[in-house]
């Protein structure tokens, strides 16, 4: 069975609307098939990088950055993972009131990094989710574990 891991930093409402529309994105019924775990960003391990087949990645967008956690999550597992990871789906969901385009930037260029497959474009949410960027974002997800099963 192939896995995704879900890493989320979501101390928000609505971050954590979000983060439910990722997992119930994951949870469609054409994915069965698909093992998911779901991480907060400061606990989630190398163990659990190196386990997972494919990525979603959710974080608010903090000062123009991804937030403090899921850099340190990057900080704590990169090198572990470098070359390791090459070659597999990911997608990316960032939040912030208004610009997300730094911190969009800042997680491509980790991924970049490791080897990871944007399978999905970013989705990137301003302000208040409405049922359609809900929608979007876990299409997203869905997709990541969708390229699993081919």
């Amino acid at each position: 069975m192939s896995h995704v891991l879900l890493v989320h930093h979501a101390p928000s409402p609505r971050l954590r609307r979000i983060l439910e529309a990722l997992e119930k994105g994951l949870a469609h019924p054409e994915l069965a098939g698909i093992g998911v775990e779901s991480v907060p960003a400061l606990a989630a391990t190398d163990d659990h990088v190196l386990r997972a087949d494919g990525y979603v990645l959710l974080t608010p967008a903090n000062f123009g950055y991804m937030s403090g956690a899921l850099k340190h999550f990057f900080d704590r597992t990169y090198y572990t993972c470098e070359g390791a990871v090459a070659g597999r789906p990911y997608a990316l969901c960032v939040h912030g009131d208004n610009d997300t385009t730094g911190a969009v930037s800042s997680v491509e260029r980790i991924t970049t990094g490791w080897g990871l497959v944007a399978v999905a474009p970013a989705v990137e949410l301003a302000g208040e989710t409405d049922p359609d960027t809900l929608e979007a974002a876990a299409d997203a997800a869905a997709t990541v574990a969708a390229h699993l099963l081919a």
